[in-house]
């Protein structure tokens, strides 16, 4: 009969997996890979870079494609990816259009297809792109996205996010042919339709680039209003990558929960995970001669018949005391369920009311769902709205899912930011802060402190006002992780090398140095005494110095705490020295071993 914690452990790593998996939530209602399409335009003015340090808006578009192919294979390699050129010169795809070439289709991404790309980078790759593909001139966008269309309808697996994403920098394609742009408006209402979303990463162009010519009835605007604003087209390589990865992202909620403000109202809201842990991926083995991977399956066998157990011929037990409990798994599933899985508001409370030290975790962002009740946006909003107004938080009771404990959250409200580009910094909505029960707040002992005079306290203040700089997690990377994958990365692209990894988490002492400059030899005058010397070894006590004695200190035992440990059977929980002190004070001889002075004592005391 296998133990309980047995079966809380199996049942832990069941839901770790859910919680991971495409299904966790319970309504969650996609499932499968993330499938995402670049579509590039390869028309002569992509190749056109507006000043000769410039990047062209092409290389731009190749090595942001690139850099997501590579983050792929690290992140979720089972991703479907696929490279499509347009306005080409040569024609490759399934339904034979002109102008139309599918360089890679839908597949996970690997080391052939990078370094398959690497080739068009630079101008030795515009050159190789115009000797192997060409530039052309006329197309049409309608066909285009029938081939991207196609493309998804050839994959064999279940997809959940199929995406498309469009480089160019020509703002109306088809200039004065009405009927082709009526065309591409048709096919990308019908791919909408579809499930398949197309996102448009606009790049510079000479006079501006207007989305309302032609792209606004084109891309997917249900997507884009997540992010809330058609941003500005990019001119540099970074704003193009933040774009990118913005919605490459995937957005998939932890889970769909109602929020219940009381009885009789309720709206829909998803949970988002903002920060997970990065990790370096678990090892797969390989069978030995054909480097397939291996998997591992668990049986459960009769000790003494050695038959095979099925699920149904086991029960769990727990030992309380000296008796086993057995239980259904009905019954313990029974006792793990709290409540239904929510949040459920319990008031507000002022914002100055949370406090630094009540972190226990990292937060969740909740974001209002119209999939399951209509009109939780517009409540959502106007929750918002007033506890911005306010500046007050909600309290409430959140429970996760129908096996875990429900959880005391901080409804923190949340602005929306934009910066310079128009482009979404922070999104509107709330965090989700876990707050501490009383008995995870620890009674830390209080040291004694010395206090600062008011003139250290003045030079340590200029001394921190010289060291400030405006802190933002992204800017560092974990240096071990990123070797890592560098590694990684060398191996599987065949490089002679990996490129070294910048570790930014060391700081920067020539530059702190030249900040401070004499402020920390004023400081250390103010503080330390003039023969102060840290490096300076500290000197020995002398043996006749007072308290040198011997290294543990004498513990006397009473003769009633003695009898007392014997009538309990706790004598055995005094250390050796003790029991021997305790055997010299009453005049007894003994050996060395704890059991012969054990029995001596008790001996002893019974006679």
């Amino acid at each position: 009969m296998s133990g309980w914690e047995s079966y809380y452990k199996n049942e832990d790593d069941e839901e770790e997996e859910q919680e991971e998996s495409p299904e966790a939530g319970g309504d969650y209602k996609y499932s499968g890979r993330d499938s995402l399409i670049f579509l590039v335009d390869a028309s002569r003015a992509m190749f056109k870079s507006q000043d000769e340090d410039e990047l062209t808006p092409f290389d731009m578009s190749i090595q942001c494609i690139k850099s997501v192919y590579t983050n792929k294979i690290i992140s979720s390699a089972h991703d479907l990816l696929a490279v499509v050129f347009y306005g080409t010169e040569k024609d490759k795809n399934s339904v034979n259009f002109k102008n139309i070439y599918v360089l890679q289709e839908l597949d996970n991404p690997g080391a052939k297809r990078v370094l398959e790309l690497d080739q068009f980078k630079g101008q030795q790759g515009q050159k190789h792109f115009q000797d192997l593909i060409g530039c052309g001139c006329d197309y049409s966008l309608s066909e285009v996205l029938w081939v991207c269309a196609n493309l998804f309808s050839d994959v064999q697996f279940r997809m959940s996010h199929k995406r498309i994403m469009l480089f160019t920098n020509e703002d109306d394609p088809h200039g004065s042919d009405s009927a082709k742009a009526s065309r591409a408006r048709t096919k990308a209402g019908d791919l909408r339709d579809t499930g398949i979303f197309l996102d448009l990463m606009h790049l510079k162009k000479h006079g501006g680039f207007d989305i309302s010519l032609f792209y606004r009835d084109i891309i997917s605007m249900a997507e884009d209003e997540d992010l809330g604003v058609h941003f500005e087209e990019s001119s540099k390589l970074g704003d193009l990558l933040r774009k990118v990865l913005a919605k490459e992202t995937k957005k998939r909620v932890l889970s769909r929960l109602k929020l219940k403000l009381n009885k009789d109202i309720a709206l829909t809201v998803g949970v988002y995970n903002m920060v997970q842990k990065a990790l370096k991926p678990q090892p797969i083995r390989l069978y030995r001669e054909t480097n397939e991977p291996v998997k591992t399956k668990t049986r459960t066998f009769n000790v003494n018949t050695g038959s095979l157990l099925l699920p149904s011929d086991t029960k769990r037990s727990q030992t309380y005391g000296s008796r086993q409990i057995v239980l259904e798994k009905e019954e313990t599933e029974q006792l793990k369920r709290f409540d239904e899985p929510g949040l459920i508001l319990i008031g507000f409370k002022p914002l100055i009311m949370l406090k630094k030290h009540h972190f226990l975790r990292p937060s969740l962002f909740v974001y209002p769902e119209e999939s399951l009740i209509n009109g939780s946006s517009t409540l959502f909003n106007a929750l918002l709205t007033k506890c911005l107004e306010k500046e007050v938080m909600a309290v409430c009771r959140y429970t996760p899912r129908q096996n875990i404990p429900p959880y005391f959250v901080a409804l923190l409200p949340q602005e929306e930011e934009l910066d310079d580009q128009k482009f979404q910094v922070t999104p509107p909505g709330f965090q989700l802060v876990f707050l501490p029960y009383a008995d995870d707040k620890r009674k830390v002992p209080v040291t004694e402190k010395v206090m600062a005079n008011p003139e250290q306290v003045d030079k340590m203040k200029a001394i921190v006002q010289k060291l400030r700089f405006k802190y933002k997690s992204d800017s560092f990377e974990n240096p071990v992780l990123q070797q890592h994958f560098r590694n990684l990365e060398a191996l599987a692209l065949d490089l002679m090398e990996p490129e070294p990894a910048v570790d930014l988490t060391l700081p920067k002492v020539e530059a702190m140095d030249k900040r401070l400059g004499c402020l920390v030899d004023e400081f250390k005058e103010l503080v330390y005494p003039p023969d102060y010397n840290p490096e300076g070894k500290v000197t020995k006590r002398k043996q006749g110095d007072e308290g040198s004695g011997s290294k543990r200190p004498k513990v006397e035992l009473s003769e009633e705490e003695l009898k007392a440990h014997i009538s309990k059977g706790t004598l055995g929980k005094l250390t050796v020295p003790m029991l021997k002190e305790a055997c010299r004070a009453y005049g007894l001889k003994s050996g060395l071993k704890k059991q012969e002075l054990l029995d001596t004592l008790t001996k002893h005391f019974q006679d």
